[in-house]
């Protein structure tokens, strides 16, 4: 496999995400500019994907006979029940800065399935997400790339 695919298809996986993928393009010996695109594009493709299916998913596992997917999914949708009305007021600005925080376990898929169970409005939550990655990616490169590399970049 190419390491462009690679990189690409390490953005892709939950939890890792771009901020993985931009370490591991940098040390294939991508170009700033290459590396954040495929990594941008493969973290962004399955959102849309999530962003309608994940509700449906999670119900479907909330009837599952077995145990785990059972208690996980009732789980999950009990904790979103319960915080709803705080969340939603600052849900937009709050998902955009929860994906772009560049820590695991706060990327696009996770701000996805927040999204989903606060019932956003797919559109707004698409774009969030993708400022999110995008501010997040502008955060991960410069420590992979130096500032002053980054500061050529953007110039």
């Amino acid at each position: 496999m190419s390491n462009i695919l690679y990189v690409f298809f390490i953005s892709m996986l939950p939890i890792l995400e771009l901020r993985a993928s931009i370490p591991i393009g940098y040390a294939f010996g991508f170009p700033i500019f290459l590396n954040i695109i495929i990594s941008v594009i493969g973290n962004m493709l399955p959102i849309p994907f999530i962003l309608i299916f994940i509700n449906k998913i999670l119900h479907l596992m909330s009837h599952s006979k077995i145990s785990f997917f059972n208690k996980t999914a009732g789980f999950i949708l009990k904790k979103a029940d319960k915080n709803k009305d705080k969340i939603t007021k600052y849900a937009t600005w709050g998902l955009f800065l929860f994906v772009a925080i560049p820590l695991p376990g706060t990327g696009a898929w996770t701000g996805a399935l927040v999204a989903s169970l606060l019932d956003m409005k797919r559109s707004k939550a698409l774009i969030s997400i993708f400022a999110g990655v995008l501010a997040a990616a502008t955060l991960v490169s410069p420590i992979c790339y130096g500032f002053i590399d980054f500061l050529r970049f953007l110039i």
